[in-house]
């Protein structure tokens, strides 16, 4: 079928060796004995990081759409502008988009200071705009020396990566510095993933894939995952590949079992920032199954992306 299909000069022995070969690699799997061969998650790792060719026919119609009605959009309130954009690019690819609205990032941090008080220890945080960030964290006893050696510690990593190093806890502060390191983390997580006004549209294109007709209790794992905690979408910090189309814009490709929410293992996920106004940063993202049109949702978000940042920018 391959050789009558793509006009291959291979005779169908050599296809059969070649997909063996691919198989050994890890690039293609067998999900049963009676099944053909598929791609397995490196197979579209792979596939994504080194093979993805220019988003095709498809791309360029939408860039022509976009750009338009671009001075249509510069009269258009944000939210339905959103609205409008999510719609496309799922009417497009047939799958889930989700959309943020630009927010601030994550301000830089100036200083730490702890406090400690009984069983409680006072984080308190001051970012390069002046502001003050306090938490209120529960701690196993510490003696004061051993909170002033944390601090000591937490300000020479802000002085000379102006971010904390986790990794790089001394063993004689993690007891005391573990509680701190959770607490951090959860704030930077509820401060920086600002959900309010998320744009999802396409969940009946993506139920409809036949990855969740197999087990309804993932798809509801997934429905709940979409509805409820759509931030969790946006926390993701997956592998960075190429860009394509040329344009100079970062994005995430995460796929399967490279998710660290469990429930995203049969899932793959395109996430493109753009740019706001005052160096906000919003997301325009696809979820869909590990086999999706990988050129063509990249290739969309960014054309998505780029039309954002011309007018919001």
């Amino acid at each position: 079928m391959l050789v009558q299909r793509f006009h291959l000069n291979a005779s169908p022995a050599t296809v059969r060796n070649a997909m063996v070969w691919l198989e050994r690699q890890g690039l293609l799997r067998q999900p049963h004995t009676s099944a053909g061969r598929i791609p397995s998650q490196q197979g579209y790792r792979h596939y994504v990081d080194a093979l993805l060719p220019q988003g095709g026919s498809q791309v360029q119609l939408l860039q022509q759409e976009l750009n338009s009605l671009r001075l249509q959009f510069q009269w258009t309130a944000l939210d339905d502008l959103l609205h409008f954009l999510a719609g496309r690019l799922a009417d497009l690819t047939g799958l889930l988009a989700l959309m943020t609205r630009p927010v601030p990032r994550t301000p830089r941090l100036r200083t730490m200071r702890l406090v400690s008080s009984g069983e409680r220890l006072v984080l308190m945080m001051v970012d390069w705009g002046g502001n003050v960030v306090t938490l209120n964290i529960r701690h196993p006893p510490a003696l004061p020396q051993d909170v002033l050696l944390l601090e000591r510690w937490l300000d020479h990593q802000l002085q000379v990566g102006e971010q904390i190093d986790w990794q790089a806890l001394p063993p004689q502060h993690r007891s005391l510095g573990r509680p701190v390191q959770l607490a951090f983390e959860n704030h930077v997580r509820q401060s920086s993933l600002a959900v309010d006004g998320m744009v999802a549209v396409g969940l009946g294109g993506l139920i409809a894939q036949p990855e969740f007709h197999q087990g309804r209790h993932n798809l509801r794992d997934l429905l709940q995952l979409v509805e409820e905690r759509p931030e969790e979408l946006l926390r993701e910090q997956p592998q960075q590949c190429s860009t394509v189309l040329g344009a100079p814009r970062l994005q995430h490709v995460s796929i399967g079992r490279e998710h660290k929410t469990p429930t995203l293992a049969a899932c793959g996920l395109v996430k493109v920032p753009y740019g706001g106004p005052q160096g906000t940063r919003g997301w325009v993202a696809v979820l869909g199954p590990m086999r999706m049109a990988y050129e063509t949702i990249i290739g969309s978000a960014h054309s998505v992306a780029a039309l954002l940042e011309r007018l919001l920018g």
